[in-house]
């Protein structure tokens, strides 16, 4: 089944669903890759911080009342 476009005119409440166009779906690509990169980029920052605080022997609560 091919993704769906949903458009809803906010005046009359009425609602059109339609198939997406190839320009939509390229979009859709794009903002699932960007939203992969956000995420990979996050888990590698808390993956960071989690070591750093294992080299310190520390823990998360521990971290925040020194930086408190």
């Amino acid at each position: 089944m091919k993704p769906q476009v949903k458009i809803v005119n906010a005046e009359t409440g009425e609602e059109i669903v339609r198939d997406a166009s190839a320009k939509e779906l390229a979009q859709m690509e794009i903002d699932a890759a960007n939203d992969d990169a956000t995420k990979a980029k996050a888990d590698a920052k808390a993956e960071a911080k989690a070591a750093l605080l294992s080299k310190l022997g520390i823990t998360k609560d521990e971290a925040k009342l020194l930086l408190s």
